[in-house]
């Protein structure tokens, strides 16, 4: 048996699932912070590295609620790996974004490792993916709704 049990895990990320998708649409993302320790790390490719609750929650509220990142309210997971002996998960997160006005599917992925810290929390995330390619996606999701608007 691994540091963590298997089912402890899957239910801890089962939460952060259910949170983050609460968050998504509500816009609120501060019990979804609650899914990390007071003290986790978080590093975040395009934004850089975070430490504590407090700092994530101050950028993930201000940075969903920019322009774009607003229409972005759908995370869903596409396959999750766990390793219980070491107590990591990694999983590829679709972000979705939200129908443009013409039934178009824009999305583009990361990757997400989760250090597992124990008490349903985890104690790190890293999010990993091109900013290049997640811009295209980004500018293919523009394209689109203008062209909704302009009909």
């Amino acid at each position: 048996m691994g540091k963590y049990a298997r089912q402890e895990m899957e239910e801890a990320f089962a939460k952060f699932q259910a949170t983050a998708a609460a968050a998504g649409v509500s816009g609120d993302w501060s019990e979804w912070v609650e899914c990390f320790t007071e003290d986790v790390e978080y590093y975040e490719h395009h934004y850089g590295r975070m430490k504590g609750r407090a700092e994530v929650l101050e950028w993930i509220n201000r940075t969903m609620a920019e322009p774009l990142n607003q229409d972005m309210s759908s995370f869903p997971i596409a396959w999750t790996m766990f390793d219980e002996e070491r107590g990591w998960i990694m999983c590829q997160v679709d972000n979705v974004m939200d129908d443009p006005g013409d039934g178009s599917d824009h999305r583009d992925y990361n990757w997400t490792l989760l250090h597992y810290a124990g008490n349903g929390q985890f104690s790190y995330e890293e999010d990993m993916y091109n900013p290049a390619e997640f811009g295209q996606m980004i500018k293919g999701w523009l394209r689109a709704k203008r062209a909704v608007s302009q009909a």
